[in-house]
């Protein structure tokens, strides 16, 4: 088995544990019977089924509309490859998420994602198939990785696992540091340089006229710096009292993974505002 297989397994694993041991993982305050659903086949879609396609396919488009291109970038030095990873993957991300909030037909392929009432290592890529189907990141990865990015692609990208996945758990890591006063002017870098439980949590937070919540921002994956930057940045160190959708009636999980394939009889365009 491949080193970078076992190396997302410990990950997942590890986070997975360590939430069944100190808040429970497979029973969320106000989970409902179809969230299990919903996580479980949106995690195995992207990992067997979408991510494989687009990157094969980001492949076979590259080599033929660029076919000088095949592993020309292999010989640039490790951080400037690291660099056309950030711009081009995580900071496409962050624009993508962005958009997706801010567009109504795209917040219905993202809105999976904030439909938890819980913030979890389960929801990391709660997503409706779509959404990660057309995500722009995900295709200028596959054509760097053509270019000859690909060995550090895979260190690059269980990095990013590591940092979502730990922003994403209810098991808040950062919540104790701060309480350190010596500490502080390390963590004042920390929360601004990428994605912690606290300011991820802020993303996925009910209610925006609740002090902490800002789901209209804290859009970084990996690096926080890119809130910071475009000024969608929120710091309170503090988390909501409930997290989910706000203004919108509930959908089941059929349109939560294949809207606009599956839709509710009526079919709602509000946005999550």
């Amino acid at each position: 088995m491949p080193l970078e297989v076992v190396a997302v397994a410990v990950i997942f694993l590890g986070f997975s544990l360590a939430e069944f041991l100190s808040t429970g993982f497979f029973h969320k305050a106000r989970q409902r019977r179809e969230d299990a659903i919903v996580e479980f086949a949106s995690t195995v879609l992207l990992f067997a089924v979408t991510q494989p396609a687009v990157l094969l396919s980001a492949n076979v488009i590259a080599s033929e509309m660029i076919p000088n291109y095949a592993g020309a970038l292999i010989a640039w030095p490790v951080l400037a490859q690291v660099g056309l990873l950030l711009i081009f993957d995580d900071l496409m991300q962050y624009w993508w998420h962005r958009l997706s909030h801010n567009t109504k037909w795209l917040y219905n392929l993202h809105r999976p994602h904030h439909d938890a009432q819980y913030m979890s290592i389960r929801i990391v890529y709660r997503n409706n198939f779509f959404y990660y189907l057309m995500m722009p990141s995900l295709w200028f990865s596959g054509v760097l990785i053509y270019a000859g990015l690909g060995k550090v692609y895979i260190f690059y990208i269980l990095v990013k696992l590591l940092v979502i996945c730990a922003a994403h758990s209810d098991v808040q890591w950062d919540r104790p540091l701060y309480k350190h006063a010596s500490l502080s002017p390390i963590m004042w870098v920390v929360e601004r340089l990428i994605s912690t439980p606290a300011t991820h949590s802020a993303h996925h937070g009910k209610y925006r006229d609740d002090g902490i919540s800002n789901y209209k921002g804290n859009f970084g994956n990996l690096l926080f710096f890119w809130d910071v930057l475009f000024g969608t940045a929120k710091i309170t160190r503090k988390y909501p009292a409930k997290y989910g959708v706000e203004n919108l009636p509930p959908v089941g999980a059929a349109q939560q993974l294949f809207w606009p394939l599956i839709r509710n009889a009526k079919q709602h365009n509000d946005t999550h505002t």
